[in-house]
């Protein structure tokens, strides 16, 4: 028999009258508690909406595109408005993809933990965040740095939302390749926001991640696709063979090493060097896995997934140092 059955009559009358006490402050602190719950739990599910990890990558190569462009320090709240204005637009696109997504994130493990699928967010909601984003991020952009970064910046969520995410994505292999292209629009709107203009190295830049977006990607994709395959979604690694996949893993990565170079002509040795040696790396990488796989023998992709967000970190960083010192460039050699 329990303690609660055993008590006194007196015990019971005692307990009754320390409940009778506190009732009124037990009715105030325990929705309270409940509400601060429920307020975190929602503040959460709106931040998973906006994919931090995904926007971390995109401010990883916005800031250095904003350093060369001044070939220094840029005003610090020019800078520091077009990280806020980029988070804004990335947001916005990454929210509005996950309404877009909701029938396809359910059935993927990697993301069935995402704010829809757990019903964290109503759809509705979700809709009207991304939207309202969106738009505050192209008035934020306009009011604080120029028309064009604002411009950029919605033309960017526009193409991820409507080209990618609704076309691109459930219906060719080729849709990291294309549909890239928007992941690659932060270093041209950092471009924009600190010079009014987009110029040459800004499209170059726009080129490594473009090309750098289908090897890391793929390398992914190859671990998780038979979640595509179950979702519907033809990423390459569920169409083509595994020799296939990694070749062309190994092709974009020289495109993106080569291409990285062009940007020599803008910067001094530092970003020389840097940009050599991270690419060699890079390059033999890639080159393991597409012999592993070929030869039939056991291949690891998210080494290859894990080191091209290294090597696209040691470029902008070295191409952020590079920047910032403003050493002589090294120029054209013609």
């Amino acid at each position: 028999m329990s303690r609660v059955d055993t008590r006194t009559d007196e015990e019971s009358h005692a307990a009754g009258e320390r409940c009778a006490g506190g009732a009124v402050s037990t009715a105030v602190e325990l929705p309270t508690a409940s509400r601060a719950r429920s307020l975190g739990d929602l503040l959460r599910a709106y931040v998973g909406l906006i994919k931090p990890r995904v926007i971390e990558l995109l401010l990883v190569t916005t800031i250095p595109a904003m350093l060369l462009a001044q070939r220094g320090l840029p005003p610090l709240g020019t800078f520091f408005a077009t990280l806020v204005g980029g988070i804004m637009a990335a947001g916005s696109a990454n929210a509005l993809n996950c309404v877009a997504d909701a029938d396809i994130d359910s059935v993927m493990k990697r993301t069935k933990v995402r704010p829809l699928p757990k019903h964290s967010v109503s759809t509705r909601h979700a809709l009207v965040f991304g939207l309202v984003l969106g738009v505050a991020s192209f008035l934020f952009l306009w009011g604080t740095t120029n028309l064009l970064a604002g411009v950029l910046a919605v033309a960017t969520i526009l193409f991820y939302v409507l080209i990618y995410t609704l076309v691109l994505k459930r219906r060719t292999a080729q849709n990291v390749v294309w549909g890239g292209a928007a992941g690659c629009m932060p270093v041209v709107i950092g471009w924009s926001a600190v010079t009014g203009t987009v110029e040459w190295p800004a499209l170059v830049m726009f080129g490594i991640v473009f090309f750098w977006t289908p090897p890391h990607t793929w390398a992914l994709a190859t671990k998780f696709k038979d979640d595509y395959r179950r979702a519907g979604v033809p990423m390459l690694p569920v169409v083509a063979a595994p020799d296939r996949v990694t070749r062309q893993i190994v092709l974009y990565t020289w495109a993106t090493v080569l291409w990285s170079l062009l940007l020599v002509p803008a910067t001094s040795w530092l970003y020389a060097v840097s940009a050599v040696l991270a690419g060699a790396w890079f390059l033999v990488v890639a080159h393991r896995l597409h012999t592993a796989t070929k030869r039939g023998r056991k291949a690891n992709p998210m080494k290859l997934f894990h080191l091209s967000n290294t090597y696209l970190m040691l470029v902008c960083v070295g191409l952020s140092v590079d920047s910032v010192l403003g050493w002589p460039a090294l120029g054209w050699p013609f």
